[in-house]
């Protein structure tokens, strides 16, 4: 058999062309292919391989998310791990939901029966004193309210941030991983409230001048009340979301308040609107299904209570108390459901900002291709002695 490598073409000896068939070389191989049977030679490189999706191994693929996955994914977060992020819910809510009852129910029956057995004369100052308990009794839920409400922000980001990774944790701990933190951001929530309250009482205080004034002053106090609610609207807006990722990045990169502050409004510079948007849209998506789900229920818990007792048979006070508890416990399941979805809300934006700004996806992925054991950094903790570079906006 010729020579695959030394066959020439007839013309180069002067002679014609065979025949058919006649013998004839069975390959020609192509200039810089490897020969049959040889190994590859230097220089050969195979061809480029197909492009693959961005790999997604828990809650969200590994790449900057799109506006339809920031409105979705929060809703996920129930569903991949319900024991944990509904149950830490719903175990705030209920505390939260009795402890008000019975502190502030108890002082409240007393208080009342105290005055009630007070004579005449000295009821007036009695009552002052009631109201002035009552009012005290419910500082208690209050500030187990703020607690609570940090506790539970913690144990969502951290949920959302390993459920990313495409771990999944038990409820305890989550709420270890989140109580390290609670501090920090329970000073936060009161700061929030604080603000909150503040800018009420500025334009609350602001209308009472004008209208004890009277006279033409009482119209410029309903126009102050007007424009003062708008702006105190919209200032509120801006606050909350250019602050809206404070609590993510004291949770998962152990940032005091004010640097996490700074940072939360240098990641949301350029996407003020898209933040805004989501967190708006979510917010409407949870209240819209609340109110479609709680309604009828009233309405049904109200027939039913008619149906049983059509004579009021019963104590007259015993339907109310069903009902009543009836609404406060589908009260206290759609709240779980809201506080987990808008608190995910928040921590899906913190990372995809991270991963457009920062690069953060190469960080998870890398994190999550690393062999088990291995020495690999959190991917969300931000080394203290990294400059800061320019930011690298990425679509």
């Amino acid at each position: 058999m010729t020579d695959p490598q030394n066959w020439h073409s007839p013309a180069d000896d002067g002679r014609s062309a065979p025949a058919l068939g006649a013998h004839t070389p069975a390959f020609v191989p192509p200039v810089g292919a490897a020969p049959v049977g040889s190994g590859t030679p230097p220089g050969w490189a195979p061809p480029p391989a197909a492009w693959t999706p961005p790999p997604r191994p828990g809650l969200i693929p590994l790449r900057p998310l799109g506006f339809g996955t920031l409105l979705w994914a929060p809703f996920q977060v129930l569903r991949r791990n319900p024991k944990a992020t509904f149950g830490s819910a719903l175990i705030v809510q209920a505390a939260i939901t009795l402890v008000t009852l019975v502190v502030v129910g108890l002082v409240t029956f007393y208080a009342l029966d105290r005055v009630a057995n007070t004579p005449m004369e000295d009821r007036a100052e009695v009552g002052a004193g009631a109201n002035l308990t009552i009012v005290l009794s419910a500082l208690v839920p209050l500030a187990l309210s703020v607690l609570a409400s940090a506790l539970l922000q913690g144990v969502i980001v951290v949920e959302v941030a390993r459920a990313t990774l495409g771990e999944k944790l038990r409820l305890g701990a989550l709420w270890r991983a989140a109580g390290r933190r609670l501090w920090p951001l329970a000073l936060w929530t009161c700061l929030l409230s604080a603000g909150l309250l503040v800018g009420i009482a500025v334009v609350a205080g602001a209308v009472a001048l004008f209208v004890l004034i009277g006279g033409a002053w009482v119209a410029l106090g309903v126009v102050t009340g007007i424009l003062g609610s708008l702006a105190l609207l919209g200032l509120g807006a801006w606050l909350f979301t250019k602050t809206s990722l404070v609590p993510s990045l004291i949770v998962l990169e152990h940032l005091g308040i004010r640097a996490a502050v700074r940072r939360s409004w240098s990641l949301t510079r350029g996407y003020f609107w898209r933040t805004l948007g989501v967190q708006f849209l979510v917010a409407a998506i949870v209240n819209i299904v609340a109110q479609v789900v709680s309604t009828p229920l009233t309405l049904l818990f109200g027939v039913a209570v008619s149906l049983v007792d059509p004579n009021a048979a019963l104590d007259a006070y015993l339907p109310s108390v069903i009902l009543y508890v009836l609404i406060i416990f589908v009260a206290l399941v759609l709240g779980a459901v809201a506080s987990v979805v808008q608190s995910a809300t928040t921590a899906l934006i913190y990372i995809d900002l991270r991963m457009r700004k920062e690069g953060l996806d190469l960080e998870l992925a890398r994190f999550v291709e690393s062999a088990p054991g291995s020495d690999v950094p959190d991917p969300y903790r931000v080394p203290a002695s990294a400059a800061p570079g320019p930011e690298t906006v990425r679509a």
